[in-house]
């Protein structure tokens, strides 16, 4: 399984970016492998309009199962729902923490109701 987590460096190591689509980084850990894979998101980060589903392509390009994020937009929401990604938002500290988090069951699925995390 992949997990796809947002942040604000390119390592395990760094703070979760609060944003999705305009995140610094988008960090992929694969469960299979036990690896990390970097994605600089700079396109997301200088677009006046669709970063959201910008960065959800290329999520969803990665074969990616699970995102982990602070907040998500609801175009993006839309966008990653149709690519059957599931979404938890609420994610805090590094990225390594947020993954134990998440694999913890602390963090909680986005639904159309809260898609945007309370932000």
């Amino acid at each position: 399984m992949k997990i796809a987590i947002t942040a604000q460096g390119n390592s395990p190591d760094s703070i979760v970016d609060p944003r999705f689509g305009r995140a610094a980084w988008l960090l992929i850990h694969d469960d299979v492998s036990d690896s990390w894979e970097s994605i600089d998101n700079i396109a997301g980060r200088n677009t006046a309009h669709g970063a959201g589903i910008q960065a959800a392509q290329k999520v969803a390009n990665h074969q990616v199962e699970a995102l982990v994020t602070g907040a998500i937009g609801p175009k993006a929401f839309t966008s990653l729902q149709a690519a059957k990604i599931r979404i938890f938002h609420g994610a805090r500290g590094t990225a390594q923490e947020a993954l134990a988090a998440y694999k913890a069951g602390q963090l909680q699925e986005a639904s159309e109701s809260d898609a945007t995390g309370a932000v």
